[in-house]
């Protein structure tokens, strides 16, 4: 914890943006264990706020928030904050939202969910090494299974919607949804 507390530099503070409450609060414990002077915000307004009245050195922000896109906010700190070295954080990943991120000024991008560690890395990386393997990476199965998940949600439990947006019959997805999560 020493060293990564070194290598954080003089301006420790951390901007989180983030919707989902409990995963807002649990990152947010995590991150000031480990050196980061933390400010959360759980809105693009909000983000947006703190990044033009304090821009912090480090952000981790969501791409998808209740009130808009996670970019706005980066975008902002791009503006106010050159040098912020910024994660976007999603739970819909896709080359091109990630190649979105970058090109408003994002350092890396990863899919949720990622742990505070990874999370770490990602912000302290300097850019010329690749980032080592996950330890446990999900299955192929899993990925699909909670792929499968968000988009019934998004589409508020209506499985006739959420087989039309997944392109599948929707006799095939009640028996998805009807089984329990692969590992």
């Amino acid at each position: 914890m020493a060293l990564e507390t070194q290598s954080l530099g003089d301006d420790k503070s951390l901007l989180i943006v983030d919707d989902d409450e409990a995963f807002l609060k649990r990152l947010c414990k995590a991150m000031e264990k480990r050196g980061f002077e933390v400010e959360t915000a759980s809105s693009v307004a909000a983000g947006k706020a703190i990044a033009t009245a304090r821009p912090p050195a480090y952000a981790v922000c969501d791409l998808r928030l209740d009130d808009g896109n996670g970019l706005d906010v980066v975008e902002t700190l791009r503006d106010k904050r050159p040098d912020s070295r910024v994660v976007v954080l999603t739970g819909y990943g896709a080359i091109a939202t990630a190649v979105a991120a970058v090109k408003v000024g994002a350092t890396d991008y990863l899919s949720k969910p990622a742990d505070a560690t990874d999370i770490t890395n990602a912000l302290l990386s300097t850019g010329n090494e690749m980032p080592p393997p996950p330890d446990n990476p999900m299955s192929a199965d899993r990925v699909r299974w909670e792929h499968i998940q968000r988009v019934y949600e998004l589409c508020d439990r209506n499985v006739s919607e959420t087989a039309r947006r997944l392109n599948m019959h929707r006799r095939t997805l009640q028996r998805i949804l009807a089984k329990r999560s692969p590992r």
